[in-house]
């Protein structure tokens, strides 16, 4: 996982980089069978006059989670169920606290009650039937509050609820004005014309490049993949995977891509290291292809440049027909085994839907939100700070979060995915190699480790 520089103001809120897991699937599939205690979970709707009496019930609950000062979300939901105490664990952000997770799981006994867990890492742990289905707790009744592809994401094949949404990673482009204007470069709308300005700026001042593709960061990748409409992992029940990573669609990116890193034109340095911050403070990249979340990490991390920046939508295969993907953002998830259904349930929804809670989410952590009432609210879509010389780039990234693909689907072993792809494709662009060929290995790694895992691999 790369690093975050340890004094970085948004360190504990990104959990967006996937790596390399430290619990192979076998391991998390054994977990399945582990003694989940004396539980009993709903199949049908459970009663209004149960969840008011779970709710009066002294009862405590634990709840992993990453975010920073989430205490004060957590005492909106105390203040409103007192009889309710929620117990705040900071169990490491993304990958740690999913290898301890699996740990518990298969231990039978140390798990949560609520967890954060992104949405790339929800067919993890369905897959092992660890998650709670809120559907019985009324989960369904927020399904209109949220962004449509975040409840596609949080969904089973079934209609389970496996999730609610908290935060968002809509994927779009953020760029250098000045950079632009002094090198007559208009922000590209489509990828054939961001390739030309690749190399119209790099040929003008080979000391600058258009935009830097790290050759570590899977996360982008499928991002890429999800804005052309690919969708690489299709799961049937919890044996059968489809897998398709060196498909047309992923050729046409690995030739696209590949062929910049070849040509020198563009950046493949590893992001989110010293080298990096510095190459986004000095000007050596005139864009940075990220999410939502996006503005406010460059505010803090690249301050010698405020004003120089503004945003725009992702440039486009097919301008008549806007798309874009999403790169990051988590959810609370209920752990099966939890003693307190209702209760555990009713605070994840809570957490994530209260509007009080939502905006301190938007407004303290500075996460993207997933519930459209802020993303339609004035107050919020309408900041304009001056680091992005007094433009609304919550509204832009608003308005991108429409354009993405609700179809897109995620692995059930992603670390071993993701390891994989930083070993061939990431590789390739890094040494400038043949990307396409990487592909093909890509896919053959995958397959051979989903057949060792007992997968019938399509």
């Amino acid at each position: 996982m790369p690093e975050i520089a340890p004094n970085h103001p948004l360190l504990s809120r990104r959990g967006f980089l996937a790596a390399a897991g430290a619990v192979g699937l076998t391991a998390a599939l054994a977990a399945c069978g582990a003694d989940s205690g004396t539980t009993s979970t709903a199949t049908g709707p459970v009663s209004q006059a149960d969840i008011d009496k779970a709710m009066t019930t002294p009862t405590e609950l634990t709840f992993w989670t990453w975010v920073p000062d989430i205490v004060q979300e957590v005492a909106l939901f105390q203040k409103k169920y007192p009889a309710i105490k929620v117990n705040v664990v900071d169990a490491g952000r993304g990958t740690p606290e999913y290898t301890k997770l699996r740990t518990a799981l298969q231990a039978g006994t140390g798990a949560p009650d609520v967890v954060q867990i992104e949405y790339q890492y929800i067919p993890t742990f369905t897959i092992t039937d660890s998650l709670l289905d809120l559907r019985p707790y009324g989960a369904s009744e927020l399904k209109d509050k949220f962004v449509d592809w975040t409840w596609g994401q949080v969904s089973g094949a079934n209609g389970e609820i496996w999730a609610i949404p908290q935060d968002t990673g809509p994927m779009g482009m953020l760029y250098r004005q000045d950079i632009f204007d002094q090198y007559g470069i208009q922000p590209p709308k489509t990828w054939d014309e961001f390739a030309d300005a690749a190399r119209k700026l790099h040929a003008a001042n080979p000391e600058i490049y258009l935009t830097n593709l790290a050759g570590n960061q899977a996360g982008v990748w499928h991002g890429l993949l999800w804005q052309d409409g690919a969708n690489p992992f299709v799961t049937s029940g919890k044996s059968d995977i489809a897998i398709s990573v060196n498909d047309e669609s992923s050729k046409k990116l690995a030739r696209y891509w590949g062929g910049l890193a070849q040509e020198g034109v563009i950046g493949t340095e590893a992001d989110f290291t010293d080298s990096w911050y510095a190459s986004l403070n000095n000007g050596k990249y005139a864009t940075w292809i990220t999410a939502a979340w996006g503005p406010v990490f460059l505010a803090g991390s690249a301050k010698s440049t405020a004003g120089k920046w503004r945003a725009a939508p992702l440039p486009q295969w097919d301008a008549s027909k806007p798309a874009s993907a999403n790169w990051g953002g988590s959810t609370s998830a209920v752990i099966k085994s939890t003693a307190n259904p209702i209760a555990a349930a009713q605070f994840a929804q809570f957490l994530n839907s209260d509007p009080e809670s939502a905006k301190l989410f938007a407004t303290e952590q500075f996460f993207f939100p997933a519930t459209k009432a802020l993303l339609t609210d004035p107050s919020y879509v309408g900041d304009a700070p001056e680091f992005f010389g007094g433009q609304q780039v919550n509204q832009v990234f608003a308005d991108i979060g429409t354009t993405v693909n609700t179809a897109f689907t995620w692995p059930p072993f992603l670390d071993q995915v993701v390891t994989d792809w930083t070993e061939t494709v990431g590789k390739s662009l890094t040494a400038r190699t043949d990307a396409v060929a990487a592909l093909d290995e890509w896919q053959s790694r995958i397959t051979t480790f989903a057949t060792n895992q007992g997968f019938t691999v399509r």
